[in-house]
Order: structure tokens, then sequence, then C-alpha cells
């Protein structure tokens, strides 16, 4: 019998795996057991990535990729079946963020965000999926955020396409649920990634100080809810969305 967080003979597709919350889950995926494709629109991180796990016995592939792409995704998990004969699991990872004040917001980034986080989630799983059936089973993860609940100054593209995330996972999970398939999101709060470098002092203080855990996240602490999400121990979680965010919304 499966150790219960263990990923073993399980093969996971991981979008935006080039760096911060996104490789984190990758690597650990991998430590858990997994063969792990590691998809980055710039395929310099993934390929990083994907080296470090292979260094510690794992295995990975890396596949610059962009998914707003439809035939592009397609042909890309296509090419990690060929590999591994499966698909398990797919992290909906890849994401931007455009901050601007609603009256600043420029059309081209709000249609980018929009594309990346959301649109890009959608093409990701509408390829998944044919192989997810297949074997009458497999795991949909995608990255919403707090403020899909809470909102944030500056973010209406970036809140708009994370809550846009809520309403496709919940669909999702009514839709895949019946057929072995679960659909579950996270719902990271402020973590200590490469984008929070660019986030003023003040602000950040001011955010931290919010929190009930009185500091940032790790990205590792958003994969280890992600490795839970994959294992069978959440084999009847469909439809949630977890929150780890330090008691933000409390």
């Amino acid at each position: 019998m499966m150790e219960p967080l263990s990923l073993s003979g399980r093969v996971a597709v991981v979008t935006g795996a080039g760096r911060g919350i996104g490789a984190a889950t990758a690597k650990l995926f991998a430590r858990a057991g997994a063969q792990v494709a590691l998809l980055d629109k710039v395929g310099g991180g993934a390929t990083h990535t994907a080296e470090e796990i292979g260094v510690a016995g794992g295995e990975a592939l890396d596949f610059a990729v962009d998914v707003t792409d439809a035939f592009a995704m397609e042909r890309t998990l296509d090419r990690v079946v060929e590999e591994w004969g499966r698909l398990d699991i797919l992290l909906n990872n890849a994401g931007v963020v455009r901050d601007a004040r609603l009256e600043d917001v420029a059309d081209e980034d709000w249609d980018l965000t929009l594309d990346v986080n959301l649109k890009g989630a959608m093409v990701s799983a509408r390829a998944a999926v044919p192989h997810m059936l297949a074997r009458g089973r497999g795991r949909i993860l995608s990255a919403s955020s707090v403020v899909a609940r809470d909102g944030n100054f500056g973010q209406s593209a970036y809140a708009a396409s994370k809550a846009g995330i809520l309403g496709l996972t919940r669909a999702w999970a009514r839709e895949l649920g019946p057929r072995g398939i679960t659909a579950n999101a996270v719902a990271p709060g402020f973590i200590d990634t490469e984008v929070v470098k660019g986030v003023p002092a003040e602000v950040v203080q001011r955010i931290v100080g919010a929190t009930a855990a009185g500091r940032m996240g790790r990205a590792e602490e958003v994969a280890s809810v992600y490795l839970f999400l994959a294992s069978d121990l959440a084999g009847f979680m469909n439809g949630a969305v977890v929150g780890v965010d330090g008691g933000m919304l409390l």
C-alpha cells in the first residue's frame, strides 16, 4: 500500500516552475517520489530547478512553453505522457502581477494578467484532463490568493484573475469529481519570494503587521500544502480552497 504522502509512481506537471512557489513545489513533489515536468515561459529557471532535482536523485524534465498557447500546451503534455506513460497531477502555478490603481490600469496589463493567470489555468487543465481521464483519476491544483477574497490596493487585474481561479476550481470539482479527478485551490498570503523583493519596505511591514503569524510565509510552506492535496490523504477534498496566509484573513 502506498504511503499517504508518497507520490511514488505519479507524474506531476508544474507550471511557472522556474522560481518561487513553483520551484519549491516541484522539488518537494520529486522528493516525494514523483516524476516532475517543469514548465515555464522562460526556460532558464525551470532548467536550473530540473537540474537540482536530478542532482538530488529525482527525475525531472523542463519545457519552455507559454501556458496561454493551447497547441503548445497540448503538445507539451503529450510529450510528458510519451516519456513517462501517464499524467496524474497538474499544478496551475504560472502567474504574473501588474499592479496599478484602477484609473491607471493599462489594457495590455489587464489582458496579460487574465490571460496568464486565468486562461492559462484553463488551457493547462483542458490539455491535462484527457490524460487523467484515461486512468480514471487525477489531481488539479491551482494557485489562487488571499486577494481573491479581500482584494488589495492596486490589484484589480490580479484580484480578478485569482477570484476567477476559485470559480474554475469549483466548476471543475463538480464536473470532474464523478470521473475520479479532484480540483482544489491554494490561497497563499504574503510569501517571501522574488516577487516581494520589489515591494516597498513600508508595505511589507504593514502586511506582516496585519498577519497573525507576524512574518511572511516561505515557499516551502505553500509547497507542503500542495503535496498534501496531491497525496492520497486528500482523496475526499474536492472544490476546496486552502488558505496559507499566516492568519491574514482571520
